[in-house]
């Protein structure tokens, strides 16, 4: 499929899209502790997107009908073997746990979606240290993400950064590209390809979004038909931003 490009002015839209989701991340993190519930910070996060105008883009999301229940909430929560696609339902949260929050909206038409987690208080080394790794493996993907360069080489530089750290990349869960809908062409993988994939134009936007786990890459999916997780039990963590080509290289559209 055809990977279709943004001029300025929808780039210039989905900035603002990006940056009231990077907003709503400020708020978040002030309240993620021990003994909060995850459905309190989802009404938290609900009530700041309809206080802007904003949609939620995960409530009532089916994926891949009739296989998956409508999603029940605005935010994904994942916790500590969740690698993604969590439930904010109610349980609480605990010291030493880590919660990944993805958010995704759609504002004035444009979509913007990122992903980060968070420590909840004092953890342990063995995640703190996942947490620094996660995000490094976003940066150097970004980095990666450069005018010219294959949309695979993105792949190649988080795997190379997290083998080097041992650490596992998650294979089947990449990222993709964004506009008015929440998933467009093209499909970002985030481990080592054998094609190169297509060249990286101005214009092009999508997530990076790599899902890095302390042991091994397997998941399985749970039987609420969304969350997912490691098959080990070992933690995962996962940052993402939406991030557009330009002609001087790549630009984090979900950050303030």
């Amino acid at each position: 499929m055809s990977i279709p490009l943004k001029n300025r002015r929808a780039i210039e839209q989905m900035r603002a899209s990006g940056r009231l989701v990077a907003e709503t991340f400020a708020l978040l993190g002030e309240q993620i502790k021990p003994g909060v519930r995850l459905q309190e910070l989802d009404r938290l996060a609900e009530h700041y997107l309809t206080q802007h105008k904003a949609k939620p883009l995960y409530k009532g999301y089916r994926g891949n009908p009739p296989k998956h229940p409508p999603f029940p909430g605005v935010i994904c929560a994942s916790v500590n073997n969740e690698i993604c696609h969590g439930l904010p339902n109610e349980r609480m949260l605990r010291e030493g746990d880590i919660v990944g929050i993805d958010i995704g909206l759609r504002y004035n038409d444009w979509c913007g979606d990122a992903c980060v987690t968070y420590a909840v208080g004092q953890v342990s080394a063995e995640a703190k240290r996942l947490l620094d790794v996660a995000q490094e493996c976003l940066r150097v993907g970004i980095v990666a993400a450069q005018p010219l360069n294959f949309l695979h080489d993105i792949g190649e530089a988080i795997q190379t950064y997290a083998d080097s750290q041992g650490v596992s990349v998650v294979r089947e869960w990449g990222g993709h590209g964004l506009g008015k809908t929440l998933h467009e062409p093209p499909s970002v993988s985030h481990v080592r390809e054998a094609q190169r994939g297509p060249r990286l134009r101005p214009g092009m936007v999508f997530t990076i979004e790599p899902m890095i786990n302390t042991g091994q890459p397997e998941w399985q999916l749970l039987d609420d038909g969304w969350t997912v997780v490691t098959v080990d039990g070992s933690l995962s963590a996962q940052f993402e931003h939406t991030i557009a080509i330009t002609e001087h290289g790549p630009e984090i559209l979900t950050q303030l």
